[in-house]
């Protein structure tokens, strides 16, 4: 049986650790499902969107995405990766973009968060799951594309297509989704009360993450100073577009799935489903992990399948259950208030992720 909870201080226990579903004393305020941070009940009780970004080189910088209170980066066809940005206060972002095309299991994690999935395109593959009646989506190839999403004249197809929070929203109006969340939903983190910092005990220094990914040689550097860590790639900063802020993320999680390959076309089979390993870093730490859906059961409502020439994935009403993360005592992680950034890894890719203790390491220790 998991614990629930990691045991923190005295004061902190009699205090509450507060989840994401707790509300603040103010009737204008609560605690957000994805940051654990205070905000308005406007923004925060607002259902949130899940955008999928484009990735590779041609297509950053990223617009919009500094919005983002959780990003997912997994590997698609080619080991390049691509993001989605888990968003609920974007009405500033004038420009969100370039968006790119759906993977099955970005579904997954989307709907975990009970957020409307956004994207340009998908591959056949993920039809199944996009064509559920409770999978809210908002797709540029369907009667609406035009409504949502329109095609910029500064950078070439396909790594053009952008949108905005107006024309999100008259998606949302014109296929009559809820704006707001399920009326069970209690949010997927379990975070430090604001005020309070969690630094995991006997993790190894991480002062530099690099999870991996061999096309980007994506990293990410800590900075004592404010406790964020700073995402770089391609050799440089990654910045947001719309404000020119390199992105900064409290927590960071390397969610290890096992796959195998949909077809002979790279197509990737992820499982983000069976559970598996991982490390959560946070504070300059790192620890391990396991993950699992919550109340899992395999026997679950048969939702659809999915067919290849090389997998065959059946579908199930627990798949898109929550993940809960626990440490090595089996108690769930508890991460500090801020931005989190997901890291999916291959399981057999494990073995290039780079957690270090200096700062000036290169990234060319991953191998392209």
């Amino acid at each position: 049986m998991k614990k629930g909870i990691m045991t923190l201080t005295a004061a902190v226990l009699a205090a509450g650790l507060m989840a994401g579903s707790a509300v603040a004393e103010e009737t204008d305020t609560c605690l957000s499902y994805l940051t654990g941070q205070t905000v308005s009940t406007e923004i925060g009780r607002q259902r949130p969107i899940a955008m999928m970004f484009n990735n590779i080189y041609d297509a950053i910088p990223q617009y919009g995405i500094e919005n983002c209170g959780v990003v997912y980066e997994a590997p698609v066809e080619g080991y390049i990766t691509r993001l989605m940005g888990i968003m609920e206060d974007y009405q500033g972002a004038d420009r969100i973009g370039s968006v790119r095309s759906c993977r099955n299991y970005f579904i997954y994690f989307a709907r975990e968060f009970n957020s409307i999935y956004c994207h340009y395109g998908q591959a056949v593959y993920a039809e199944p799951i996009l064509n559920l009646p409770t999978t809210n989506n908002l797709s540029g190839l369907s009667d609406i594309g035009e409504t949502v999403y329109y095609r910029s004249d500064d950078r070439v197809s396909p790594h053009n297509v952008f949108t905005n929070y107006q024309m999100i929203q008259d998606g949302i109006d014109a296929m009559e989704y809820s704006r707001e969340y399920a009326p069970l939903y209690t949010g997927h983190y379990q975070f430090a009360p604001e005020g309070e910092s969690v630094t995991p005990e006997g993790g190894q220094d991480a002062l530099v993450v690099m999870p991996g990914y061999t096309y980007n040689h994506a990293r990410f550097d800590y900075n004592p100073d404010d406790g964020l860590y700073y995402r770089s790639q391609y050799g440089g900063a990654q910045v947001d577009g719309n404000t020119g802020n390199q992105l900064a993320y409290k927590n960071i999680i390397l969610q290890y799935c096992s796959w195998e390959d949909f077809d002979e076309n790279g197509y990737l089979n992820i499982d983000p489903v069976s559970g598996g390993a991982g490390k959560f870093i946070t504070n300059g730490k790192a620890i391990d992990i396991t993950w699992e859906k919550e109340n899992y059961n395999p026997d679950s409502e048969l939702y659809c399948t999915i067919d290849s020439q090389l997998s065959h994935v059946e579908v199930h009403a627990d798949d898109f259950n929550v993940t809960r993360y626990y440490d090595a005592n089996g108690n769930q992680i508890t991460l500090n208030p801020g931005k989190t950034w997901v890291c999916i890894i291959l399981d057999s890719d494990a073995d290039r992720i780079v957690i270090s203790d200096d700062p000036t390491i290169s990234s060319d220790v991953i191998d392209y």
